[in-house]
């Protein structure tokens, strides 16, 4: 992790105190004194990054013999269109065009600035470089910072990712297990029940995002609390697992865990099925608001870990609620019987899609979610019940 905020919320403060610290060019950040001439040349390094694990530019600082950032660190003069250059530059020699975080950060007096450009690692790779088109790896190496991959090459290239997509998932199995592992020792059986999964994970993981031994300090300080619940409760037991940290509880005899691992997958399971009298009779029903307070509490809590984390890369998202049918469905004074015997969706995802769409996510997801479970409600429904609960969150 290369800064401990957000990208877009860096101050030139902190783009100083960050070259201070010394560190080196490598696979995922490297500095530039000023905009290279050679577009070209400058694209390839932006299109290395996006084809392997992501990475950071800094335009406005020099770096030594050791590749590590010289003072001083007073960056460069400001030039309002330099977003608009590196914008066009990449839709020029770049295919397909990559899509990066570009922030320009000036100093006080607003004369001086340092431009941090956040390359994600993509899901589109191979981005092709120039007339002809060949892809770059980011290597690390500074003689060599980028390897050519020529098209007769490529598979390999995929096969890497490929490897990726294996790892993601043995940590979302893995992470299953755990729940399921929970309710044995605790003498108990969902069977019947239907249990909500709520996840996020690296779309090609490849390596920690983090040290396990930061993850209950990071855990604590992504919980998040309303009025109607807390995900991650920092107040339950931290149970370490394999790479990762669940918290586990058992409140009001509802089980629910929330496990995060440092690879950067963040995933809660709970069931959401209650025993409830209807005509005499006892019924189970799937409440559309608690699936709703659920949700925000979750991408809430995922947000704030996935940026203490900078977690810059796509994310698949995935919601799955097992065993639907024949419950019942609710919302308000509307209900119905389920006819689906599961539900799944998925979604691939930025960091930046939370930061700056979270409403829109979440009324999307939500209002596909009460449609698949045999209810027709209006998008203005879920939006209230969204904006209601993001409002008791503080978010």
């Amino acid at each position: 992790m290369l800064f401990n905020k957000p990208v877009h919320e860096l101050t030139f403060a902190d783009v100083v105190a960050f070259c201070k610290r010394g560190i080196p060019e490598n696979k995922q950040l490297d500095y530039k004194y000023m905009l290279p001439k050679n577009h070209e040349k400058f694209a390839k390094t932006i299109a290395s990054f996006a084809n392997a694990m992501g990475g950071t530019i800094i335009v406005g600082v020099q770096d030594d013999k050791n590749d590590k950032p010289a003072p001083p660190f007073l960056g460069i003069a400001y030039h309002e269109k330099v977003r608009n250059s590196v914008e066009d530059i990449i839709q020029t020699y770049i295919d397909p065009v990559v899509f990066v975080d570009i922030n320009i950060v000036l100093n006080k007096r607003g004369d001086r600035m340092f431009v941090v450009i956040d390359i994600p690692q993509s899901n589109l790779t191979p981005h092709l470089v120039g007339k002809s088109k060949r892809a770059y790896v980011r290597t690390g190496q500074s003689s060599r910072p980028e390897a050519i991959v020529h098209p007769d090459k490529l598979p390999w290239l995929l096969d890497h990712r490929q490897k990726s997509e294996r790892l993601r998932h043995i940590l979302y199995d893995k992470a299953e297990s755990h729940f399921d592992n929970y309710l044995k020792t605790c003498a108990v059986s969902a069977d019947g029940e239907s249990v909500s999964t709520l996840s996020f994970v690296p779309l090609y993981p490849q390596e920690p995002l983090t040290d396990y031994t930061q993850l209950p300090r990071l855990v604590t300080a992504a919980a998040t609390r309303a009025p109607y619940g807390v995900m991650a409760n920092p107040e339950y037991p931290q149970k370490p697992v394999q790479d990762g940290l669940t918290v586990i509880s058992n409140e009001r005899g509802i089980y629910k865990m929330t496990e995060f691992n440092a690879y950067g997958l963040i995933m809660n399971k709970q069931v959401v099925s209650l025993d409830e009298i209807v005509n005499g009779h006892v019924s189970q029903s799937i409440h559309i608001e608690t699936l709703a307070q659920n949700a925000v509490l979750f991408f809430s809590t995922a947000q704030k870990f996935l940026e203490k984390i900078s977690s810059g890369g796509p994310l698949q998202f995935r919601f799955k609620i097992s065993n639907t049918r024949g419950k019942r469905a609710l919302l308000v004074n509307k209900q119905a019987t389920v006819l689906e015997d599961y539900l799944r969706l998925d979604r691939n995802l930025f960091l930046t899609d939370l930061q700056h769409q979270l409403p829109d996510l979440l009324e999307n997801i939500l209002h596909e979610t009460a449609w698949s479970l045999g209810l027709q409600v209006r998008p203005e429904e879920i939006r209230a019940l969204v904006q209601h609960y993001l409002q008791e969150t503080g978010t």
